[in-house]
């Protein structure tokens, strides 16, 4: 009736198998191969992150867990990125009305991004022993209230103040958010890091724009819409899955040091240059983007102004979505090339006097800032730990705002103090290339290598 599969305590119970049992067991096992030669294929692309999963993992019970915890912690980068890019468009009316200096916008511009770093380097890790839920609901709370400084400011010191407590708030929140989205989906998450600054930026610089074109009083009104953005979002942020368990160590967090695990050096020494390369580009559009526009085609719309920032965000995001499948060195490299092509495009316009050049460089420059911070964040950070994620996503973002702060700050002493906008816009976007020119020689230099493995992601508790 059967075959005799050899002596043994599991002889009879194999005797005894009908025929259709062993076939499905032989169909199964047929099948089991198939499957992994597949997966052998699958496996030489990186995942997509669009691909469609189930929407809910209901390990966390009734909690907002999965994609759509993503997608919610991604709309709150995409909200505080929004809220910090607002006043880009607003900073004309608050020197018309205070007469202060162009130094004045870009140290208003640039203190932002050191107060990002200082949040940063004392608070980004804080998440890894408290939670990020607490984090998350502290910092959209302290965010809220920069808000209302905003709205009620009537002096350069009151937007100063609120720079710095909008900075402080987003830089305690950016380290806990992409730790978070990492927890909840690695590849998703990953690609969320990388588009969702984007497109803050893009939506905040046009939102407040189209809000002084078409609002009785945008000074009040935009931030008191974001205001009630925050509110919602702080709802879905209470009903998330919390990821980690606390640990002890949460004061001994905020002592402000870089740590970089052994393993993660190599690929974080390739990034650094590109991440820092492309925030540069970005603070030299959010500090003097709109003047660059009134500048060549002598035009005072705060639309056509804001146009400059909005067309380098979206084209950031357009370049992240097309290349996001594409391996992580191969996106920097494009990233690289394109910045170094669009900052020449930009720099020969400004000498030509071409509004349309400038925004078709613009175009470029901003895949080039897209695709070579997206290749800099898949190149480090799926690679970390759980515990070592907000650390290490504070570490990138450290980079990030320090180049998109400090030569921001230095771009606005050169227009008073040195050659005039144009020059400096010249300078600066020589000094991007140079840098960018400096990235393309590292990542050559370090090589393909091997790649290294993702960490071991154990099991978390969930609240």
């Amino acid at each position: 009736m059967t075959t005799d599969y050899g002596a043994g305590p599991r002889a009879d119970i194999a005797q005894a198998a009908p025929a259709p049992y062993r076939a499905e067991r032989v169909a199964s096992a047929q099948g089991l191969q198939a499957r992994r030669r597949g997966g052998d294929i699958a496996a030489a692309l990186p995942a997509d992150p669009f691909a469609r999963r189930p929407l809910l993992h209901w390990r966390g019970g009734h909690r907002l867990s999965g994609r759509p915890a993503v997608f919610v912690l991604a709309s709150l980068i995409v909200a505080l990125l929004a809220s910090s890019a607002a006043p880009t468009p607003l900073y004309a009316i608050y020197q018309a009305r205070w007469h202060f200096t162009p130094i004045t916008t870009t140290v208003v511009f640039g203190v932002y991004a050191m107060a990002v770093l200082a949040a940063l380097l004392t608070l980004g890790k804080l998440s890894d022993h408290v939670g990020r839920r607490p984090v998350l609901l502290t910092a959209l709370a302290v965010h809220a209230g920069s808000l209302v400084i905003f709205a009620t400011a009537t002096g350069v010191p009151a937007l100063l103040s609120a720079r710095v407590v909008q900075g402080l708030s987003t830089g305690a929140a950016l380290g806990a958010i992409g730790a978070a989205m990492l927890d909840m989906d690695r590849e998703l998450g990953t690609f969320a890091n990388a588009v969702a600054p984007g497109m803050g930026s893009a939506s905040g610089a046009i939102a407040s724009a189209l809000a002084i074109r078409f609002l009785p009083d945008p000074t009040h009104l935009i931030y008191l819409g974001l205001i009630g953005v925050l509110a919602l979002q702080a709802i879905a942020i209470a009903a998330m899955r919390e990821t980690v368990s606390r640990a002890p160590g949460a004061l001994g967090s905020l002592r402000p040091e870089i740590a970089l695990p052994r393993a993660l050096r190599a690929p974080v020494l390739t990034a650094v240059p590109v991440l820092f390369a492309v925030w540069a580009l970005a603070g030299l559009y959010g500090a003097l983007g709109p003047a660059l526009v009134h500048a060549l085609t002598g035009s005072g719309e705060v639309v056509l102004g804001s146009l400059s920032l909005f067309v380098l965000a979206a084209s950031a995001v357009v370049a992240i979505i097309v290349l996001r499948r594409a391996a992580a060195r191969t996106v920097m490299l494009f990233g690289i090339l394109a910045l170094i092509t669009g900052v020449a495009v930009t720099v020969m316009a400004v000498s030509l006097d071409s509004a349309a050049v400038f925004f078709a460089g613009s175009a470029i420059a901003g895949a080039g800032f897209g695709s070579g911070f997206q290749g800099g964040i898949r190149l480090v950070v799926p690679l970390a730990a759980p515990h070592e994620r907000a650390g290490l996503v504070s570490l990138l973002y450290v980079v990030s705002y320090l180049g998109l702060g400090a030569p921001a700050v230095l771009a606005g002493f050169g227009v008073v103090h040195g050659g005039g906008l144009i020059d400096t816009a010249r300078y600066y976007g020589a000094a991007v290339i140079a840098l960018a020119v400096l990235a393309l020689f590292g990542l050559l230099r370090s090589g393909p290598g091997r790649a290294a493995e993702p960490a071991a992601c154990p099991v978390q508790g969930v609240r």
